[in-house]
């Protein structure tokens, strides 16, 4: 190895030993890099730096018809023997059209028109996670006929996307805990072909989900920029990672390669959306500051940001600084972590994102806004979530669909994905009880 490029390593390294240890008041671990597939995609930020990158321009998007939502009352009979109550915006209307299966959660249409959707079996880390293809549309039913395995014995599958290379190959990538993966994709296929190329790990241990870790979920977006983005929750709920890809969001190529942190601080950011040229996340807040606080939120999503967790929290349109860290020690405090885009109450657990612009939807209740499925609090007696809202900036959200707790606090489902269709269209998961929604506008 080369004495200058030697030195030069074990001064930097001390140099981050002193920091982490000067941020944290304790201390620090010594850092560990997470192993990547490729050799250029080792990230190397500390995790306690903001790198602020050249702002670009965020595109300002148009604004929603801003009138309150006229419900209407809709009878579910579920095949599983469940009776209940949904209550939609009039004219829309939500039916069962798949179910029979377990944690179902994320799903992309193929280029040839199927619908492939997540299970990860339950909440457990485990490997009995599978794909669906979902076919056989039958016009007078309204369901699917044709359900087919097209991969299992995965490690909690909980997203998936298509997408085409500049050589026009498909692609179907998979987000593991400890990986991404990828196989080529041919058209009327029911199995992966081949072996999978690994693009990128993760770390894959931590404290228990009962005690708000460790987050075995990653979720994948597409930008239209050629971006891939793949969002790694936290593996706690409150303390100083010693992973740097902890409770971030990563950018890298559709290969792998050019991969870096493009955002910290987010503490389980399970939903993204893309949405005229920039990022969207919906984030799941720390649990340690009681049953009214912190807020989930979602955030318009910056090159080089830091959202705050875990030194910081959002709380009722502003961000305060957790009194568990010492924040005068930090360059991270709440003078400097951006605001929220949207706040959610705590709790809440904000999952799937979907923006539908005028290319997705016309009507006035659901054109130009987001819809985050809010999966619902972990103690039903909270009643925080259970519902799917549509949210626009600076304010609180509404709630588009709701019924899926009952006000006997009976649980009827748990809103997880959400797969916009265009004309007024839309699939939402239920992982609780393995069932899919298909949500549409009659037409009138």
């Amino acid at each position: 190895m080369n004495r200058h490029f030697f030195n030069s390593l074990v001064i930097n390294t001390f140099i981050g030993i002193l920091f982490l240890y000067s941020c944290s008041g304790e201390k620090a671990a010594e850092q560990k890099e997470t192993k990547v597939a490729a050799p250029d995609s080792a990230i190397k930020d500390n995790p306690q730096e903001v790198k602020v990158a050249e702002k670009k321009t965020v595109t300002p998007l148009p604004l929603p018809d801003t009138s309150p939502i006229n419900f209407t009352e809709q009878k579910i009979i579920h095949p599983r023997g469940d009776t209940f109550n949904l209550y939609l915006p009039e004219g829309f209307v939500i039916k069962p059209v798949a179910w029979g299966m377990k944690r179902i959660r994320f799903m992309d249409l193929s280029p040839d028109g199927r619908l492939f959707l997540t299970d990860m079996y339950n909440l457990e880390d485990n490997t009995k996670g599978k794909i669906y293809i979902l076919d056989g549309w039958n016009d007078s039913s309204m369901t699917f006929t044709k359900k087919t395995v097209y991969a299992e014995q995965l490690r909690n599958p909980n997203s998936l996307a298509f997408y085409k290379d500049n050589k026009g190959k498909d692609w179907l990538y998979i987000a593991l805990t400890d990986k991404l993966i990828r196989y080529p994709y041919t058209a009327g296929s029911e199995k992966p072909e081949g072996t999978p190329e690994v693009l990128d790990t993760y770390p894959d241990y931590g404290l228990s989900y009962r005690y708000g870790g460790w987050h075995l979920t990653r979720t994948i977006q597409f930008g239209d920029n050629g971006k891939l983005y793949v969002s790694v929750g936290s593996s706690c709920n409150t303390c100083i990672e010693k992973e740097d890809v902890r409770a971030s969001i990563i950018e890298m190529d559709p290969d792998g390669k050019n991969r870096r942190i493009y955002a910290h601080g987010v503490r389980n950011a399970v939903g993204l959306a893309w949405a005229k040229g920039s990022l969207y996340a919906s984030n799941m807040a720390a649990d340690h500051l009681g049953k009214d606080k912190p807020d989930d939120a979602m955030f318009l999503i910056e090159d080089g940001n830091h959202y705050g967790w875990p030194y910081c929290y959002h709380w009722q349109s502003k961000v305060y600084d957790d009194p568990k860290y010492d924040t005068s020690k930090t360059k991270i405090s709440a003078k400097s972590v951006p605001g929220a885009f949207s706040y959610f109450g705590a709790h809440t657990a904000p999952l799937g994102l979907a923006w539908f612009g005028e290319e997705k939807a016309d009507d006035a209740s659901l054109k130009n806004y987001f819809l985050v499925a809010q999966h619902g609090s972990y103690n039903p007696t909270m009643a925080m979530g259970y519902s799917v809202q549509r949210v626009r900036a600076n304010t609180p959200p509404e709630d588009f669909i709701k019924g899926f707790l009952d006000k006997d606090g009976k649980i009827h489902g748990r809103p997880c994905g959400i797969y916009a269709l265009g004309e007024n269209r839309f699939y939402v998961t239920d992982d609780k009880f393995g069932t899919l929604y298909l949500v549409y506008k009659e037409e009138e």
